[in-house]
This record gives structure tokens, sequence and C-alpha cells, in this order.
């Protein structure tokens, strides 16, 4: 049995790995790139041939876990994609969306190299088109958790858990048999914080040969600044009290429905301004209408608000914009409000267009409520670079710019201690991965002081043997 790492590895967006035993190969996730560094990874073949893959199971529905699955499909790549059923219902909402992004951007860039006068030594052409997606979505099987799924003729036993991180989202408990010996491979997927509104809380395990975990906060614990929702607020009313508009890059799958569930609570009693919130994004009201359908992944908390009667995932003054033109006149309303767009690191999609509207005025804010990539746009403004790049313009940073903790989708460095921590039967080996380098190797000598754990950084495309 082998593991190859082909994304993902010291860095943080990319997620893909191949499980190989038994000469059957399963892919684990297949995710696009974000940060800009990276970026010409997206376009380069998987160096294990497509069409030679038996079988693929998805962690969640992130872009960064799915985003290249309709490239590998057209390099070839025709095998069950096999998913939790919330995870496939975003991923037909996700695929579709990135599909039309990346064909938006490359007109973007043609008309701007016209502008230029630059004449590019290729075609620009987008990484993949809607027929490309067209091709993939038929491949997706949905299982439920906690039953294990037989794949590739017996070889890998694959069960979903909860991972607590996004709608849908799970770990991955897979039971590997080779020359009659069966082993257990672990991947956590992207692990949520605890205590966390709407969904679940992690599944903790307490038994694996090999474990693939995530070090995204490997280096640091998210502050803790008080409530999540008593930061929300700070921002809004010292924003829009200096008639400033609050811009908030979010993701469309669960950043954007906590956040309407938050800002529900604090209109209902009366904590903010009674001012418009736009949701600039189709894809985060589809997503939306993805949760309600799916109550059965809610945490107790959720449900008895459900039960109740009580709206988790509206509330009044919330306007939802699916046109271009909609969103264009957001930026021609001259009142405060709060603008919530996609993409959540600022890389693509409509938060560009409202950054450059509101980045140059000191009375508003821009505030950060999820993990910004480096190399990506939200990472170069959350950083403090000024001027900032946008459209291939520079632009004068003056809104005041937040990050609030606790909106994160993954848990920190403790919560990654306790979590491999709970493993009674030590692992083999610990491999990190979807980590920044240094994050991931603080992370690795913690684990190794305080549980004597046996701790690997992969390299890209380094391929381990597991014995």
């Amino acid at each position: 049995m082998r593991i190859h790492f082909l994304g993902a590895n010291r860095q943080v967006t990319g997620s893909c790995y191949c499980l190989e035993a038994a000469g059957q190969r399963l892919l684990i996730d297949c995710g696009l790139y974000q940060e800009r560094p990276y970026l010409h990874r997206n376009w380069e073949p998987l160096p294990i041939a497509a069409e030679s893959l038996n079988a693929m199971v998805l962690t969640h529905a992130h872009i960064d876990h799915i985003g290249l699955l309709p490239r590998r499909v057209s390099e070839g790549l025709n095998a069950p994609l096999v998913m939790t059923r919330p995870t496939a219902a975003l991923a037909d909402i996700m695929l579709r969306d990135s599909a039309k992004i990346q064909s938006e951007d490359a007109k973007q860039k043609k008309k701007r190299h016209k502008r230029e006068g630059r004449t590019p030594p290729h075609e620009v052409v987008p990484l993949y088109t809607e027929e490309d997606v067209e091709r993939t979505l038929p491949m997706i099987e949905s299982a439920p958790y906690n039953q294990p799924q037989s794949l590739c003729g017996g070889v890998f036993n694959v069960c979903f858990k909860e991972a607590g991180h996004i709608l849908g989202s799970s770990m991955l408990e897979i039971d590997v048999l080779e020359n009659g010996e069966t082993q257990k491979v672990i991947f956590s997927g992207d692990i949520g914080q605890w205590d966390k509104p709407i969904i679940r809380d992690p599944t903790m395990f307490e038994q694996a040969d090999y474990v693939v975990m995530e070090s995204t906060y490997g280096d640091r614990n998210h502050k803790d600044y008080g409530d999540c929702e008593d930061q929300l607020a700070d921002v809004v009313n010292r924003t829009i009290e200096r008639g400033g508009n609050v811009i908030i890059p979010t993701f469309a799958v669960e950043r954007s429905q906590e956040l309407i569930y938050h800002l529900s609570r604090l209109n209902q009693y009366g904590r903010m301004p009674q001012v418009p919130v736009f949701l600039d994004s189709p894809m985060a009201v589809d997503v939306t209408r993805v949760f309600q359908q799916h109550k059965d992944c809610f945490d107790q908390d959720a449900w008895d608000m459900v039960i109740e009667g009580k709206s988790i995932l509206d509330f009044p003054g919330m306007q939802l914009c699916r046109s271009r033109q909609e969103s264009k006149m957001i930026n021609e309303y001259n009142q405060p409000c709060i603008i919530m767009s996609t993409s959540g690191m600022c890389n693509a999609g409509r938060i560009k267009y409202h950054l450059r509207s509101n980045i140059p005025d000191a009375r508003n804010s821009i505030v950060f409520v999820g993990y910004q990539a480096h190399g990506t746009l939200g990472r170069v403004i959350s950083s403090g670079t000024n001027p900032v790049r946008i459209h291939g313009r520079e632009y004068e940073v003056r809104a005041e710019i937040v990050q609030l903790s606790g909106f994160s989708g993954h848990t920190d460095q403790q919560g990654l201690m306790d979590w491999v921590g709970n493993f009674k039967q030590t692992p083999k080996k610990v491999f990190l991965c979807h980590g920044d380098e240094d994050a991931a190797q603080e992370l690795s000598d913690r684990i190794s002081n305080e549980y004597q754990l046996d701790v690997v950084i992969p390299e890209f495309q380094q391929t381990i043997e597991l014995l």
C-alpha cells in the first residue's frame, strides 16, 4: 500500500491524495489551487493517469477540494465519485458556479489584454467549461454517514464520518485490504470547530494505522476576542455610525449561512441598525436551499429552533442578488449597507468589484471571517499591503481592515491537538497536509513532543510506502 500526495502539501489549497493497494487506485479529493504562486498547477495534468483511477471519494464540497474534477474528467477520469448526500447536492452548485467563474475570468483577461495592447503567447481559455461539468455530474454517487461503502472490489471500505466543517463535510475512515491484511487509514478532511451553529461537532477516533490530517491553523489558536456575534455587532455598528459600508468576503457554503444566522439574531434583538444587507451570490442562495433540504445534518440547537418555528436562515432587510445587473446596482447605493459576496479569499468572483468600489474609502470596513491562504488577494489585503492590485489596477487601501475570530470553519492548534491526541492506539505515522509549511512544522513539533507520534510533512507529489 502506498499513498501519493498530489496537492495541499506544505500549502493549503489543492487537496488531492491517492491511496494505492492491491492494484487499485482510490483518489481522495481533487481541489483547485487558489494561492497565486501555485495557480499554474491547475493547468498541469494529474501525475497519475486520470484514466487509471478506479474510484474517488470527496471529503466536502469546498472548491479547494473538488474544483479540479471537471479538469480531470477532461483528462480521462471515468470512475465513481462518492460523497455524502449534502456534498453531492452542493458539488452540483459549486462546480457549475466555478465553471462560470473560469469563463468570466478568461473573458475579463482577454479584455484587459486588448485594452493594454498585449498579445499573449497562447490563447486565453477557461480552465474548464460548463460542458466539462455536465460530463462530471453523472459520475457522482451519494452515500450516507456512518455506513461503510465497499469500493474497488472490496479493496477499500470507506465510512464517511462527520467533520463539523461545512454541511455534508466528512472525515474518511478507510479500511484497506491487501495481501489478506486490513489496515485503517483516516483522512481528517477539514476539521471544524466544536459548538458551531447549525452543523454537528467533528468526529473523534480512537484507532488508526495511518492518519492524514489538516494543519491549516497548526501554528496558532483562534484569538479569543469574545463571542463572534458580539464582534460582528461591534464592527457593523461602528462602520454604519461613520457612514460606511461593511464588505464581507464570504464563502457561499456554510460561512454565508452562518453570517445570515448571526445577522438575523442581531436584527431580532435590535443590536444593529436597520440597514440593507445584500447577499451578492446566486450560489449562496442555492446553497441555503440545500441546507433546508438536509435538516437531518443540523445540530440539536438548530433543530430546536426549527421545531419552534423560527427561521435560522432569513431575516427582514436581506436582499438576495442573482443577476450581474443587481450586483452592479449595489455599488450605486448611496446609503450605509452590508455587502456579503463571494469568493471568501477574494481570488475570484463579484467580491473583487465591491472591493474596488469600497476599499479606497476610510469610512468602510473590509471584514474577513475566514482563513486567507498565502498568495490570495484576501491574504494580501489582510496582511496590510498597500496599495493592492485588483483586476490589473492599483487601489489605495483606506478602509478599516478587520479579521473576526470565531467564524473560521477550521479548528485551531489546540483543537487539532485534542483531535489527534484522542487516539488510544498509536498510529504508525501521522501525515500533516493542508497547511502552510510553517504551520505544519509547528504542529508537527508539538505532536511529536507531547504524544511521541511519528509525524511526516510530505512534499508535493511525494509517494510514501505504507508498511
